[in-house]
């Protein structure tokens, strides 16, 4: 546990607005988010399964944690209000929502801190053209804009803002009380965000321009793959050579006791 930190508040975050960038990333398991603590990282989102893990705080005490799901798995907004109680109680620090601007106002009129979404959204990108920059036309940044005050308006504390001219996305952020986040938008934001899987090099699909890869997870996990079948291969060919098991690999029964079991079954 890193004693050296204190887990940021709110008030927190919109101090340090526009006077340091944090660092964000998103971490899908209790080894990602430990390894997230120790190494400084501000932020973090997560699946909500991790935040209820009950080891999760113990691993993380210092993140500022968010969990989020895309909307539709979660559902209406009276699904989002009990779905963030439950988060909240769970220590959540903030929760993650790209449903309506009417669904956000509903969690913070109860005080529930929300962070929502502009640009590409992933789960309405249909909407903006697939998987693309949004708002490289004066029209469409304009759109993100009125987005942004729209989630003011509705009581968000912040937004994720995702893959947006550099230009556009500082524009907003110096205009704005949001603490923006920027997935591939630039330095202008308050903090950077990039996914685990993509920093570790564990995705071996398409890397996103806006990601980068600092380890090669993926080529471990295929030593460690060859090594297991290695493994299994030579169990396999172990027992099969009557090299396994091993005296050392099971118990003997005392000579006595053997002599009296022998001597009762054969008069059975």
């Amino acid at each position: 546990m890193n004693m050296s930190r204190t887990r940021p508040t709110i008030a927190d975050l919109r101090a340090m607005k526009g006077k340091r960038q944090l660092t964000m990333l998103r971490v899908m398991t209790i080894e990602e988010a430990e390894a997230a603590e120790q190494a400084g990282i501000d932020i973090v989102s997560i699946p909500p399964d991790l935040l209820l893990d009950p080891r999760y705080r113990d691993a993380a005490p210092s993140l500022f944690s968010m969990p989020g799901d895309n909307f539709y798995e979660i559902g209406t907004a009276d699904d989002f209000l009990r779905w963030a109680f439950k988060m909240y109680k769970a220590s959540a620090d903030a929760v993650y929502c790209s449903a309506s601007y009417a669904t956000i106002k509903r969690m913070a009129d109860e005080a529930i801190p929300v962070i929502g979404h502009v640009g590409l959204i992933p789960s309405r990108r249909t909407w903006t053209g697939g998987w693309k920059a949004v708002g490289k036309t004066a029209e469409s940044a304009l759109e993100i804009l009125a987005a942004v005050r729209h989630l003011e308006a509705a009581g968000a504390f912040g937004a994720e803002i995702e893959v947006v001219p550099v230009e556009v996305a500082a524009a907003i952020s110096e205009r704005t009380s949001l603490f923006m986040i920027s997935m591939g938008a630039g330095r202008g934001c308050d903090a950077q965000y990039l996914f685990a899987e993509d920093v570790l090099g564990q995705n071996r699909g398409h890397m996103p321009r806006h990601s980068k890869v600092y380890r090669n997870f993926a080529a471990e996990f295929d030593r460690l793959q060859a090594e297991r079948v290695a493994a299994f291969g030579e169990f396999v060919a172990d027992v099969e050579r009557k090299a396994f098991p091993e005296d050392r690999h099971v118990v003997h029964m005392d000579l006595a006791q053997l002599r009296a079991f022998m001597d009762r079954i054969e008069k059975q």
